[in-house]
């Protein structure tokens, strides 16, 4: 088995300052509006993520059946979605299945009112100029501090070839050669 491997990068560059800063006042923001909507519905709004995209995910609400016209049963952590349609209990009423799809449509308007919607973290990694498949494939982290982007990446940065495209040796390395074929 392989040993991981991190690359880790400071940078002072504006862009990639610019860029940091406008992620994490969209995810403030984001934050912000999520907890307005868990207060809408009266229970903690459930941050997801989901490679680098951020959504919410449900509402925790009490386990209460009389909300399951609404909302799906609770997950494994306690948060509850709420349902595209009003499920109705079998054999109610007329009149009451007519008032649990004007509730179930007060409640998903209200849903679509308040729910932030989700941010894409690779709109940072494109301005920033990484390369978002190797972020997806080895994972990245980047926050800002004094006015210095940290990255740590899970590969290397492109910005180390030359124009040949071929990789730069770095100082001391052996250069092998290639024994001809059948040599």
């Amino acid at each position: 088995m392989e040993k991981a491997v991190s690359y880790f990068y400071k940078t002072e560059s504006a862009t990639v300052l610019a860029a940091a800063r406008a992620c994490d006042n969209k995810k403030a923001a984001w934050n912000a509006q999520r907890e307005m909507q868990g207060q809408a519905f009266g229970g903690a709004a459930s941050p997801m993520y989901s490679g680098s995209r951020n959504y919410v995910g449900g509402i925790k609400l009490s386990a209460n059946t009389r909300l399951d016209v609404h909302c799906s049963r609770a997950d494994k952590y306690g948060d509850r979605a709420l349902r595209r349609a009003a499920k109705h209990v079998n054999d109610s009423d007329k009149e009451v299945r007519a008032a649990e799809k004007v509730e179930h449509q007060r409640s998903l308007d209200l849903w679509t009112e308040r729910c932030p919607d989700v941010i894409d973290q690779d709109q940072m990694w494109q301005a920033i100029g990484v390369n978002t498949g190797g972020i997806w494939m080895t994972g990245g982290v980047c926050f800002e501090s004094g006015g210095v982007v940290c990255l740590n990446l899970g590969c290397k940065a492109e910005g180390g070839r030359r124009r040949s495209g071929r990789p730069e040796r770095n100082p001391g390395q052996r250069v092998r050669s290639r024994a001809p074929a059948g040599a």
